[in-house]
């Protein structure tokens, strides 16, 4: 069974998403990560939104990065009808029944970029396997926030790891009894 993983950039006070858009502090030990991180991907999962930015950056993208990026299959959580590109799959109106069924093929970890609201649905279904919150050292105040809609998620702490200028990869899994 293939693992699903969630990834996602937050502030300090858990905010994903802001309205006005907030840029998180860049340093150079975040790339060897990020690019670990989607090497060992054999998929990538997508809400529509997060699907639409990347498909409208990285088709035009060059180097090793953007050339991984354009190759794995792309599985989008969406109810727009319509076909999708970009190396793209839509989901079924059952999104976890979905995913749980791409979890039981075969090939490398599922790797859910962003998209935060898709990841609150599948926390809350008890889907993710492994779940990677990068913390900013900035306090937003306000904005959507990761757990926002979820009431009881025992976690277990699985690693925790300096990125560089304050920023914090904290690795998670569910808690087994």
């Amino acid at each position: 069974m293939r693992p699903l993983i969630v990834t996602e950039f937050v502030s300090l006070d858990g905010v994903y998403e802001e309205h006005s858009p907030w840029r998180a502090p860049y340093d150079p030990d975040d790339g060897p990560f990020k690019r670990d991180e989607l090497f060992a991907s054999g998929a990538l999962l997508l809400g529509r939104t997060t699907y639409e930015a990347f498909a409208a950056y990285w088709p035009t993208a060059t180097g090793a990065f953007a050339d991984r990026m354009n190759a794995l299959p792309k599985y989008v959580a969406t109810s727009r009808p319509g076909p999708l590109g970009w190396n793209a799959t839509a989901l079924g109106p059952d999104v976890p029944a979905d995913v749980q069924a791409l979890k039981s093929q075969p090939g490398g970890p599922l790797l859910l970029y962003g998209s935060g609201t898709l990841a609150q649905t599948l926390l809350r279904r008890g889907l993710v396997d492994e779940l990677r919150l990068m913390v900013f050292p900035l306090v937003l105040g306000r904005g959507k926030r990761i757990f926002d809609t979820l009431e009881h998620l025992p976690l277990t702490l699985l690693a925790t790891r300096a990125l560089g200028t304050g920023v914090l990869l904290l690795t998670y899994g569910p808690a087994r009894p």
